[in-house]
């Protein structure tokens, strides 16, 4: 009867974090509406670019088909470089609206997807064809990390003009109608917006708000994990809201309070949980 109450305990729990997860991820994209309703309304809406844009690293990577991919061919062009992974949950959510985004502006705008996964390429690949990527995704490779430093959350997107400069980055969800008024701005396109040059100071505690998953969490050693457990351990993260009162999951209560004296203790037992669990792959 014990392990019984036990087990029906864990399942109410694990329903329960699904259901305020969902409810984040929500609340993450309810700006995009408000996006929309300006557009349609008429009323012009306001994009931030940065203020003096730095030149974007030049890089050259293959694809998960072996083609070469190279973003110094593509000058010319406005160029969304995508890091994401096939684990995070707001990375799967934006690809459809890139693959759409990808085919309407093809001959204008370049996606580039940037993988971080640990896993096999294949399992990108694989992945990449089950929801039919249209642009070219390459895995992270050392040489791509130091060219972008600073990657702390997933997704994260560089939007780069036509003269190869970075005009934003996006730390989150994309929202689909912002990144398709972006694009049509800068690839000199009609579109009825307000331009505001920004400095490039957005942390990464702002950017949480977007649903971005953190993979850098302050106080806690990831590294002795395996894959497949630092993915868990990720996810859990991620996902389980901190018990201090923030309304916040533990890995963003660590990146927004890393001296909080509650999500610390909470986020090492996570740790230790998966770390304890058996393991899934051989």
């Amino acid at each position: 009867m014990d392990t019984r109450r036990a087990l029906l305990l864990v399942i109410a729990l694990g329903g329960a974090t699904l259901v305020w997860t969902a409810t984040r991820y929500a609340k993450a994209i309810e700006p995009a509406a408000a996006d929309a309703g300006a557009a349609a309304s008429g009323e012009p809406v306001t994009l931030r670019f940065f203020r003096n844009p730095a030149a974007a690293p030049l890089f050259v990577a293959h694809d998960l088909n072996g083609r070469e991919v190279s973003a110094a061919s593509w000058r010319g062009k406005v160029l969304i470089i995508n890091f994401w992974a096939t684990w995070c949950g707001p990375c799967r959510a934006e690809i459809p609206d890139l693959v759409a985004l990808q085919e309407k502006y093809r001959d204008r705008l370049q996606v580039i997807g940037i993988s971080e996964d640990e896993s096999s390429p294949e399992v990108v690949k694989r992945f990449a064809a089950e929801h039919h990527v249209n642009y070219p995704v390459v895995m992270m490779t050392p040489d791509i990390e130091k060219l972008f430093p600073g990657i702390g959350a997933l997704p994260t997107s560089f939007i780069i003009d036509r003269e190869s400069r970075i005009v934003q980055k996006h730390v989150g969800m994309l929202r689909a109608s912002t990144t398709e008024l972006e694009t049509r701005s800068l690839a000199g396109l009609p579109v009825n917006v307000s331009i505001e040059e920004v400095d490039q100071s957005q942390g990464l505690k702002l950017a949480l708000d977007n649903g971005a998953q953190a993979i850098t969490i302050p106080g806690v050693d990831l590294a002795s994990l395996s894959v497949a457990k630092r993915i868990d351990a990720l996810q859990k993260l991620n996902g389980q809201p901190c018990t201090c009162g923030c309304d916040l999951t533990v890995a963003r209560c660590r990146v927004d309070d890393p001296t909080c004296g509650v999500s610390l203790p909470l986020a090492r037992q996570i740790v230790k949980a998966v770390a304890e669990s058996p393991s899934t792959q051989p």
